[in-house]
Order: C-alpha cells, then structure tokens, then sequence
C-alpha cells in the first residue's frame, strides 16, 4: 500500500493506528478460527475449540495433555493426570467433529475416519459462515473510521479534501483485508475438499 494519507494527517493518527491493528487482528482471528476446521488429514489443531470438564472447569485440551498426530489417520492424547481420561474422552464424544476415542488407561487414541464427500460439503458450509463474520467485522471497523473521520471533519479539525481522501483510504483498506481473508479461505477450502 502506498503512504498513508491518514497517517501524514495528525488529527487522524490514532484513528489509522487503530483501525489497521483491529483490521489485522480480525484477519488473525479468521486465521485462528478455520486451523481447527477438518481436512483430509488429522491435525492436534482440531482439538483446539474442544473443552474437558477438569475439576470443575472447562479447559482446552492442550493445557492438560500433551496432544500430537504421529500419522494422517490418527491423533493420539496423553493426559499429565490419568484421572481426566474419561472426561476427556466424554468431551471428544460430545464434541461436533464425530470421532470415536478409545483410551487404553493412560492415553486416548482418536481415529481420524477419511471424510465423507457430504461431511466435506458441511465443512465448507462452516468456513463459509466463519467468513462472512469477518467480512461483517471489518465492515464494521471501517463503519467505526468513517464516523471518526466525520466526526473530525464536522470538528473542523480536517479538511473536506482531507476527509474525503482518508474515506477512501479507509474504502481501500477494508478491501485489501476482505481480500486477504478471502484468500485465506480460499486456500482452506481447496484444502477440505481435496481428497
């Protein structure tokens, strides 16, 4: 992106400050949801949404078990406390990713069955959704500057030339990140539907 007009513009600073860091965070956010999504292949990031009743508090696996895939078809889970097998194992059934753990007393074996071209479908659907959240989002924080730039504009701190430009850098911006999670989406969706 070219220099920024809204960054020259000392009124507006803080107000380009600010919606570049929760533009990128929206994008990281994104980013952070669809790595739990399913793929062809089993991956410890799966687990990540998946909370185990631990002593009376819901806790991410992974802070009670050290959680890796040591092939495509299978995750394998080894609690530090053996006494929270059968909770974990609970949470993994109960889950919506539809596996079938079987532990052994000291540690949780998860399958990871091929998906079907229909669960696939459904995954899709899901990132889909998930997208259009964070489309939603950044709209929202490019909705946020605008009344920012009026605001400074109707407090004659700015010019008319000034607010107009720095609109259209809020439009181009809004757009590059909308850009950027598309992309990201893109590439996760022809991640899950590759066989």
């Amino acid at each position: 992106m070219s220099a920024s007009v809204m960054a020259a513009i000392p009124a507006l600073k803080d107000t380009h400050t600010q919606l570049k860091a929760r533009m990128d965070k929206a994008v990281k956010d994104f980013q952070a949801q669809i790595t739990s999504l399913r793929t062809g292949r089993a991956s410890v990031h799966m687990l990540d949404h998946i909370r185990v009743d631990y002593y009376g508090t819901p806790t991410p696996i992974q802070q009670i078990a050290q959680v890796n895939a040591p092939d495509a078809t299978s995750i394998v889970i080894q609690p530090w406390d053996p006494s929270v097998i059968k909770e974990i194992e609970n949470a993994l059934r109960t889950s919506d990713l539809g596996f079938n753990p079987q532990n052994d007393g000291k540690i949780v074996r998860i399958p990871v069955p091929p998906m079907t071209e229909e669960r696939r479908r459904e995954v899709v659907k899901h990132l889909h959704k998930v997208l259009e959240e964070h489309r939603t989002g950044i709209r929202n924080i490019r909705r946020d500057g605008n009344d920012a730039i009026k605001k400074t504009a109707k407090e004659k701190q700015i010019s008319e030339d000034e607010e107009k430009r720095s609109l259209e850098e809020i439009q181009k911006l809004t757009d590059e990140e909308i850009k950027r999670i598309e992309e990201i989406g893109r590439k996760k969706e022809a991640e899950i539907m590759q066989v």
